[in-house]
C-alpha cells in the first residue's frame, strides 16, 4: 500500500486552486501548507484518528526543484484517486473542469476495464492525467 507520493508543480498558488476543490469532492482536506527545505508544500489527506494529526496525509505538492535531482515539475503522471460512488466521480470533474483542467475523459464506464469501472479523466495545469474512480456498481 502506497503511504504517501509527491508532486513537483509549477506554481503551487495554482495547484492550490486546482486541487483543494477537486479533492475535496472525494473528502480530502488541505492539511498542511508549509515550507520545508526550502520548498513551499501542501499536503492533503482524509481523516482518520489513528494518526498523531487526525488525517492521513498521501498527497503532497511542492513547488521548486527537488534537492536530490530530477525535473523541477512532475508532468505526464498518472494519479488516481478513489471515489465513494459514481457522485463523487461527478463532482470530481466538475471541480476540477472549474478550476483550471483540461478533459481527459468524462464521467462514465470504462467497460473495458470492467463493468463497474466509473471513472473521469482531467489533465492538471502541469499536464499530469488525474482521475477520480468508483468500482462500485450505481
Amino acid at each position: 500500500m502506497i503511504d504517501h507520493m509527491t508532486f513537483r508543480v509549477s506554481d503551487i498558488a495554482r495547484t492550490k486552486a486546482f486541487y483543494t476543490p477537486a479533492l475535496a469532492t472525494l473528502g480530502y482536506a488541505l492539511v498542511v501548507e508549509a515550507n520545508y527545505g526550502g520548498s513551499n508544500m501542501l499536503g492533503y489527506g482524509t481523516p482518520d484518528a489513528n494518526t498523531p494529526h487526525g488525517h492521513r496525509v498521501d498527497t503532497w505538492f511542492a513547488d521548486g526543484p527537488s534537492p536530490y535531482g530530477g525535473h523541477p515539475v512532475t508532468t505526464g503522471c498518472h494519479l488516481c484517486w478513489s471515489a465513494p460512488n459514481r457522485a463523487a466521480v461527478n463532482a470530481f470533474y466538475q471541480a476540477a473542469m472549474a478550476n483550471g483542467g483540461r478533459d481527459n475523459g468524462a464521467p462514465g464506464l470504462r467497460l473495458d476495464y470492467h463493468p463497474n469501472y466509473y471513472g473521469a479523466f482531467v489533465i492538471d495545469p502541469d499536464g499530469n492525467n488525474i482521475e477520480a474512480v468508483c468500482h462500485s456498481p450505481a
